[in-house]
């Protein structure tokens, strides 16, 4: 875990510098200190124009600022330091880092929460012992002791619950700008103010109530948004975890050298055993072999490759040893240019972030202009100061935005809840809204309409002894359809236990005497089976078989990948809801068109790779379409992150759950209907609370400025619409099932992609 520099410490920060597009330069930041959307016009405008700064942009969500320099070589330190003198801490970006920043924040808004909530309840009971007693016989002495008391309790509490609002509105003001956090700290501030006033001339009222609860309520829905607005994880972390931390590089002695992936640079040769993935893109010099790499191009079928062959990072290796030569360096590898694909389409996913920047800057000169005409046009109509400042610090509190904050995070929290128990895990805090917003839904089919694994085809007509021992033997392989068909077989209940004295011939078999006889699981020639074999397959082309034999017995197990088992009904229920269901895959043309046939597809894509899948979800998006994508495999990752909406099964790899906006659990597929329905009756809760929060201001203003509120009851009279808005966002656990829209139009088809052989 990266820790921050200390104060003496000088970061080189153009070390951190990569090569961007048209010779530019390219940084990213972790910011410290963000707290509301008004902070991305402050830091984006704030570093503007810097010397050799072309542009900088921030993503919100991520907490991350991405700066684009004239050139590779121009110094990023005067941003750092302009960042530094806005209030902002800048550190280059690492996953650990952030992490860091994320633990951090939500621990301190918990503990503010935790005194403002405790301090409110104790300065209520002396609230409400004083209410009574004003309308009795409380003398003097007894209600200034408790107004006393209740100022010990706030002061404090004021102090120390409002620092993030606080010290908001000083970078804000600093910034020559007003965010949303400037109106709440000046009517905090002056409640407790006036309060501390008028318990010294010992009035029958004090607001220490109202300041302490509005700080409550505030932090309540800060803490909300915090916890629904996972940020999008970094993908390097993933990415390295996928290739693996380290390769083995043969020397020019021929000996061989295990070293970090970054550092193999184009040219470098490097070993790769079976079962390995590989970790750099390269040239096979030496041996030959299968490579699965279903995880990057969505291609069911292993593929044979020899000397001469060229093979891609993230794939992996089967059966034979090789020698790679690396084509290129591990950051410029196909898993590093995916990465940047993905990078790219995140940024341009916070533009909604924007709109709530542009909403906040309209807010709070609004709301100051009012609580200044308010107190003005009283002292104008012959009141005296106190009452019109009181007035004006009611329409302050009156009309802070807490039920608009409350409105969709308290629905966010309800509804996620509802689909966790229909098995959908969402990540992205306004995943709901955007999944709720699709009206087409691109799914692959390896992974997602298919089982993530391959199982037995042919079970009916095979041996049940011949299959105990290849549970057995498949104990001991390290091959990936040997791994499949043991799982299979141990689904069934059969002893997996490994036999003793098996052993494994790389990219053969295995291999064992029982009894006296040979027992082996592994190709169709390891076992003498091709004749079988051959059989088997053309009986099903799509498959794939392994033999297993004992003594002069032999039969062959046939495995592939089977839809699941509500894949049909599921498309089904899509559709029922007006979505227009279509496939686009990277396997081959003849499995694509027979899973959408069984499905009740008609648009589908094959053979397509990850800048196919991305163009045809961007041509979608031209026709004005929202699209939902759900895919598993690396190959996957653009496009889901150029979807307007992304769902990734939970046995997807890494980096396809990192940009996903919903996590599938379980095997079946229903989850994703169910995410539409339950997002889509979320989306219309939240626009109920918005109205209601609209309303709420539209009747509570006028009646404040009119000067019939205290700020008490105005502070009331918020947490009360905040309270509202929250048991209206409990509707939002279920409900049944709405009735089916009119499905629209069917997009014109986007262009057949000719089948390809990744």
């Amino acid at each position: 875990m990266s820790a921050s520099p200390a104060a003496s410490d000088r970061v080189d920060y153009s070390a951190f510098v990569t090569p961007g597009q048209d010779g530019r330069g390219q940084l990213d930041l972790a910011i410290d200190g963000i707290t509301c959307a008004a902070c991305i016009r402050e830091i984006e405008e704030g570093v503007a124009g810097l010397p050799g700064l072309a542009t900088a942009r921030l993503n919100y969500s991520m907490r991350r600022l991405r700066l684009t320099l004239d050139g590779q070589a121009v110094d990023p330190t005067p941003v750092v330091e302009r960042l530094e003198r806005l209030g902002y801490r800048a550190y280059p970006f690492t996953t650990s880092r952030e992490e860091e920043i994320e633990a951090a924040e939500t621990k301190d808004l918990l503990k503010r929460l935790g005194v403002a909530a405790f301090a409110t309840m104790n300065i209520m009971l002396l609230s409400v012992s004083i209410w009574s007693g004003n309308v009795s016989d409380i003398d003097s002495e007894t209600r200034d002791l408790f107004h006393w008391i209740s100022a010990l309790i706030a002061i404090p509490t004021v102090a120390y619950s409002g620092q993030p609002f606080f010290r908001s509105a000083i970078r804000s003001i600093k910034a020559r700008a007003l965010g949303m956090d400037v109106p709440i700290s000046i009517g905090v501030t002056l409640a407790v103010g006036i309060s501390v006033y008028e318990t010294l001339h010992s009035a029958t009222h004090a607001y220490f109530d109202s300041a302490v609860m509005l700080l409550a309520f505030l932090l309540a829905g800060r803490v909300l948004d915090q916890a629904m607005r996972k940020r999008t994880r970094a993908v390097a972390g993933n990415l390295i975890a996928l290739r693996g931390d380290t390769a083995r590089r043969v020397d020019a002695d021929g000996g061989i050298t295990e070293v970090p992936v970054l550092a193999i640079k184009a040219g470098d040769r490097v070993a790769v055993r079976p079962g390995d993935r590989i970790a750099i893109d390269g040239i096979v010099e030496e041996g030959a072999s299968e490579v699965d790499a279903s995880l990057v191009t969505g291609e069911t079928a292993r593929e044979p490759v020899a000397r001469g062959a060229q093979v891609h990072s993230g794939t992996l290796n089967v059966t034979g040893a090789l020698v790679v030569r690396a084509t290129a360096a591990a950051e410029s590898s196909l898993v590093a240019e995916v990465n940047k694909l993905l990078d790219a389409a995140l940024v341009q996913k916070s533009a909604y972030v924007r709109i709530a920047d542009r909403a906040a800057q309209l807010y709070s000169p609004v709301v100051h202009a009012t609580a200044l005409l308010t107190a003005i046009g009283w002292v104008l109509w012959g009141a005296d100061v106190h009452f019109a400042v009181i007035t004006a610090v009611a329409v302050l509190i009156i009309t802070c935005p807490c039920a608009l904050g409350l409105a969709v995070p308290a629905v966010q929290v309800v509804v996620s809840g509802a689909l966790f128990k229909a098995g959908v895990l969402v990540g992205a805090g306004d995943g709901i809204e955007r999944i709720a917003a699709c009206d087409t839904v691109v799914l692959d089919k390896t992974g997602t309409l298919t089982t993530p694994e391959a199982r037995i085809a042919n079970r009916a007509g095979l041996p049940d002894d011949l299959l105990r021992d290849a549970a057995r033997l498949a104990q001991t392989s390290s091959h990936p359809l040997a791994k499949a068909l043991g799982l299979s077989l141990s689904r069934e209940g059969l002893d997996t236990s490994a036999l003793a004295d098996a052993r494994e011939e790389p990219g053969q078999g295995v291999e064992a005497m029982v009894d006296g006889t040979r027992l082996r699981l592994g190709s169709p020639a390891f076992c003498g089976a091709e004749i079988e074999a051959a059989i088997a397959l053309a009986e099903d082309p799509d498959a794939t078989a392994i033999a297993i034999r004992r003594g002069d017995r032999v039969a062959v197990v046939t495995l592939r990948q089977t839809l699941k088992v509500d894949a049909a009904e599921t498309v089904a229920a899509l559709k029922a809801q007006g979505l227009h269901v279509m496939i686009v895959s990277g396997d081959r043309a003849g499995p694509v068109a027979r899973a959408a046939s069984a499905v009740g597809i008609a648009d589908w894509h094959a053979g397509a790779k990850p800048a196919d899948k991305t163009a045809i979800i961007e041509a979608l998006k031209a026709q004005g379409r929202h699209v939902l994508m759900v895919g598993d495999g690396l190959n996957d990752a653009p496009a889901l992150a150029a979807a307007h909406a992304s769902l990734s099964p939970i046995s997807a790899s890494h980096i396809a759950q990192t940009c996903a906006d919903a996590i599938v659990l379980g095997e079946r597929l229903a989850p994703v209907s169910e995410a539409v329905r339950l997002s889509r009756r979320a989306l219309r809760i939240m626009r109920e609370n918005l109205w209601i929060s609209t309303i709420y201001n539209l009747i509570a203003v006028p009646i404040a400025v009119a000067g019939f509120v205290t700020p008490l009851i105005a502070a009331l009279a918020m947490s009360g619409s905040s309270v509202i808005v929250t048991v209206n966002a409990l509707r939002a656990q279920g409900g049944s099932a709405p009735a089916p829209t009119p499905a629209r139009a069917a997009p014109a088809p986007a262009p057949r992609l000719k089948e390809v052989r990744p």
